[in-house]
């Protein structure tokens, strides 16, 4: 007599085997209890980073907090010149001889490591950065502290991901789960936290990505609320929307924010190109980058540091259309200089003072022309606030969430939605990337084109390889062009046989480094290099999917 109980298990076994075989083999379990690991640990990075800097500052200004307008006006003037630059040149001897990569690292490295496929960063490489960037805004350098924090929260996650040996798909969740985790504890806002790590980083919203993520996300805003307060990194008083004929300026807003983080980006762009061209050694052109800050600061205090003190008073509508304006143009240069220079910091902070520098004045512009339709100049401010760092990150969704988390107020968000797609737009139309693409581009890395592009770039020759006897390179066999080496990638191969239809397999030489003599060690095949790149591109579309 059959056992219906047994049946029953029967069937349940069945249906549930191909989803759980998937869920045990790419270790699920294992990366949600270290995603909480991460989660908490990057939550007291976070804190100990502020901490850190508050110190630092504490130093020679005499407060450890963001708010030091007026005790800096009482530090002697030879410090306030001597500091950062002494300062600078501590952090080019830090980033020269403890930095892997010998130069400051940040968000766009991390968006790099994760699209190269490896999502790693060395624990190394995250302490020497974030050390450098903490004495950088100690000092007064011109940055923003959410990048090396990110920085620092994708390498502890490469660490740990290296340590429990888990599959490239679970490794990459655990790597949107560090980051995620900084994000969140950077703002106090565990959605945005979550957004940013799926939109910016992954590039995704796959499920199996979403589970880890979230919990880095909401510990590490757990941890830091239990420690600091559930406050908002920006003290924003209640506004309200006075009418939807507003709606018309807030487009308006979009296409000014738009213009205003082309010319950040640009000015930041034509800075580097220009730091390029000067010949210095690398310890000493930080300590030049702190001088200039320095100098730039005695007549406009406001550009050092991350810069909340001046955005809150922009997002209360304390300063007069002539000091937003000027706030506006002297924190773009600092920072341009700042980045130009190799100091080390982020630009989420810097974008969000721009953003509401320039809203604030979009803001108080609309009051003087239409006084009895305008809202307060703070709504302006909040918006401009999130089009701005939305057309710079290239992060509109997590721009959005993160402002309605800060202001919790949905009227708002959706002014805020119109300028940021607005603003977004109209910046990629102009720049056709954003400010960490075009880093990544510096970088060799062309994500703005398309990932079909980066995998092709991920896979070497000697991937495709099928190795032969070496024998010597003969140019009356094969000339030149119609060869590869093994230096060359898969786009390479793919290219080079898309320019000859006719050819079927091409050789790969080896150079002899000492006499240059040429040597064919194999041949790569058009059909097994099509079957690669056909591998490489199902199993991502496999992975952004699951």
């Amino acid at each position: 007599m059959n056992n219906p109980t047994r049946n029953i298990h029967k069937f349940i076994l069945k249906y549930l085997a191909p989803n759980a075989s998937h869920f045990w083999s790419t270790k699920q379990p294992l990366v949600w209890i270290f995603a909480v690991i991460i989660g908490v640990a990057v939550a007291y990075v976070a804190i100990i980073f502020r901490k850190y800097i508050g110190y630092i500052q504490y130093a020679w200004i005499g407060e450890t907090s963001e708010i030091f307008f007026d005790k800096l006006a009482s530090v002697p003037l030879y410090l306030r010149i001597l500091v950062p630059t002494l300062g600078g040149l501590l952090v080019g001897i830090i980033v020269y001889y403890f930095a892997p990569t010998k130069r400051p690292e940040g968000v766009a490295d991390v968006i790099g490591a994760r699209a190269e496929g490896t999502a790693s960063i060395s624990l190394k490489r995250g302490f020497a950065n974030i050390i450098a960037a903490g004495l950088t805004l100690g000092v007064g350098g011109s940055a923003g502290r959410e990048g090396p924090i990110v920085h620092f929260g994708a390498s502890l996650a490469s660490a740990i991901a290296n340590f429990i040996n888990i599959p490239p798909s679970s490794r990459r969740s655990l790597f949107g789960a560090g980051v995620a985790a900084a994000v969140s504890a950077s703002f106090n806002a565990p959605i945005a936290g979550v957004l940013f790590a799926l939109e910016v980083v992954l590039g995704h919203f796959a499920v199996a990505a979403f589970v880890p993520i979230v919990i880095a996300s909401v510990v590490a805003t757990l941890i830091v609320r239990h420690h600091l307060g559930d406050f908002p990194g920006f003290a924003i008083a209640k506004y309200t929307i006075l009418s939807f004929w507003e709606f018309p300026a807030f487009a308006l807003l979009g296409v000014v924010a738009a213009i205003s983080a082309v010319g950040f980006q640009s000015t930041v762009r034509l800075f580097d190109k220009a730091a390029q061209m000067v010949k210095i050694h690398d310890i000493i052109r930080p300590a030049i980058g702190g001088f200039i800050i320095a100098i730039m600061s005695l007549f406009v205090p406001e550009i050092i540091g991350i810069g909340y003190e001046a955005t809150n008073k922009a997002l209360q509508g304390d300063y007069t259309l002539a000091v937003l304006f000027l706030l506006l143009a002297a924190k773009t240069v600092a920072v341009a200089v700042t980045l130009a220079s190799r100091l080390v910091g982020g630009v989420f902070s810097p974008a969000l003072y721009i953003g509401a520098m320039t809203g604030g004045a979009f803001g108080l512009m609309a009051s003087m022309a239409i006084p009895e339709l305008a809202s307060e100049t703070g709504v302006y401010a909040i918006i401009g606030m999130g089009a701005v760092t939305a057309a710079v990150l290239g992060a509109p969704i997590s721009t959005v969430l993160i402002v309605f988390e800060l202001t919790a107020d949905y009227h708002i968000t959706i002014a805020l939605l119109l300028s940021v797609s607005i603003a977004t737009g109209l910046s990629q139309a102009v720049q056709g990337q954003s400010i960490f693409h075009w880093q990544l581009t510096n970088k060799g890395i062309y994500l703005d084109r398309g990932s079909h592009r980066q995998i092709a770039r991920n896979v070497t020759v000697t991937d495709l390889l099928d190795r032969c006897e070496p024998t010597a390179y003969t140019p009356d066999k094969f000339a030149i062009t119609d060869t590869l080496t093994i230096d060359n990638t898969l786009e390479d191969a793919i290219n080079k046989f898309g320019a000859f239809t006719d050819c079927e397999k091409m050789p790969v030489i080896e150079t002899h480094q000492k006499t240059g003599e040429k040597t064919i060690i194999g041949y790569v095949s058009h059909v097994r290099a099509l079957q690669i790149y056909n591998y490489a591109l199902v199993a991502t579309n496999i992975e952004e999917h699951n």
